[in-house]
């Protein structure tokens, strides 16, 4: 019996060691890919004068979170933990750990996921954007498959939304020399939009009687390709600013979709770790 239950552990072992490596020379791929298509910003540094072009809450905004003379984000890796709802209609959150990539130019992000189920067991996720397809892939234990899409259409125009509402990371992207369009609402909000080849997306920030950003929201974003999926407006709130080599970012935050009942939040989390790579 007891070399049964020692041959059952080392199986267990390994099962778990090849879904780790699998998934992690995966996620190793998805990176070299991305930084594989890393432009350089033709702009290096934050003009000021950039600001002047801009609706009112958008220049107070960025007047508020970068520096004179600032480096432009080229890059950036961070780290993030918190809960994740795995049941809109019966709440179930769980607790995840995430590293995620993003590159400004050519824009792309890749958000690697690893989702607790129950003690012992976990669904590791990849979620991103690259060359204008998105992409999900969600597995158990990394190695049995429980989604697995790429496109473009609906499911890349959400993941170059989401990057753009994550932009609040990595603030120097919403000037306009580095390709966000802004678009005058009133004095506490603007839309921003932002195109990558045929993909575009647009989304309304809201901003805080103190020029920094509460939330962002699209009046409709795709929820996937399953039955009944579908689309619906999809809201992030954000905060808890603080300085980061310069910048001022929130460190936590919530997204949720917006349904005929209300908010339905099914991520909150805050960011652990950042290290930015700036224009030379």
């Amino acid at each position: 019996m007891l070399l049964v239950l020692v041959l059952v552990l080392v199986g267990v072992a390994l099962v778990y060691a090849y879904g780790e490596f699998r998934w992690n020379s995966e996620t190793a791929r998805l990176r070299a890919r991305l930084d594989a298509r890393w432009l350089p910003s033709a702009a290096k540094r934050v003009d000021v004068r950039e600001l002047s072009r801009l609706p009112a809450p958008v220049q107070r905004y960025l007047g508020t979170v970068l520096a004179a003379d600032q480096p432009m984000v080229a890059a950036v890796t961070l780290e993030q933990e918190g809960t994740f709802n795995l049941r809109e209609d019966d709440p179930r959150w769980t607790r995840f750990t995430a590293t995620q990539r993003v590159i400004m130019h050519q824009p792309g992000f890749d958000w690697n996921a690893r989702i607790a189920i129950m003690p012992g067991l976990f669904v590791r996720v990849h979620d991103g954007y690259g060359a204008g397809e998105g992409y999900l892939k969600a597995a158990v234990l990394g190695l049995l498959s429980k989604a697995d899409l790429r496109g473009a259409g609906d499911l890349a125009v959400g993941e170059l939304m989401r990057f753009l509402a994550e932009a609040v990371w990595y603030p120097t992207l919403l000037l306009p020399s580095q390709g966000a369009r802004w678009t005058a609402v009133d004095n506490h909000s603007a839309r921003a939009t932002f195109k990558d080849g045929s993909v575009e997306t647009s989304l309304l920030f809201h901003f805080q009687p103190d020029g920094l950003v509460d939330t962002v929201r699209a009046e409709s974003r795709s929820r996937g390709s399953g039955p009944g999926a579908g689309s619906m407006p999809w809201e992030c709130r954000l905060w808890n600013y603080q300085k980061r080599d310069g910048l001022l970012i929130p460190l936590e935050g919530e997204a949720a979709w917006v349904t005929p009942t209300g908010l339905k939040p099914y991520w909150r989390g805050r960011i652990t770790r950042l290290a930015y790579d700036f224009s030379q």
